[in-house]
């Protein structure tokens, strides 16, 4: 029994240093998992990539097939075109009733001539080949002009 006692005493003695003891210990705590992990860093990548070549080949794909222009751009129409450079053109244009010949080059655009619409037939000849008409009066027209 005197023991019961010896002990109840020191429980109830030492109990308040115990609990501060174990209060001030700092307990293990794990540290906190990565937020951010290689393989999502890597997805995140390969995803941003792919959204970055869908809208080039969107991009691409619109400016190959050269939609006509809707509202007032659709008064002005290219009937046909012939190289004559590297970087020339000339250009046979319709605004409203009236074909302009245009040349056009880097920097500038000259009008070369006008004529009411359809004062030349512009239809394929035998090699499937519809600019050859234009070229001939093209051609015609330079050298009326020049003589």
């Amino acid at each position: 029994m005197r023991y019961q006692q010896v002990a109840a005493f020191f429980a109830a003695s030492f109990s308040p240093l115990v609990s501060a003891v174990e209060t001030a210990r700092p307990t293990f705590t794990p540290p906190p998992t990565a937020a951010v992990s290689t393989g999502s860093v890597l997805q995140v990548i390969v995803s941003l990539l792919l959204v970055l070549a869908a809208v080039v080949m969107v991009a691409w794909v619109l400016k190959r097939i050269n939609l006509p222009q809707q509202g007032a751009a659709s008064a002005l129409k290219v009937i046909s075109g012939v190289a004559v450079g590297q970087r020339e053109r000339v250009v046979l244009v319709e605004v409203n009733d009236t074909w302009l010949v245009v040349g056009v080059a880097p920097g500038q655009v000259n009008a070369l001539h006008s004529m009411p619409k359809g004062s030349i037939p512009i239809q394929a000849n035998a090699a499937g080949n519809p600019s050859n008409d234009f070229q001939s009066w093209l051609k015609k027209m330079m050298e009326k002009r020049n003589a």
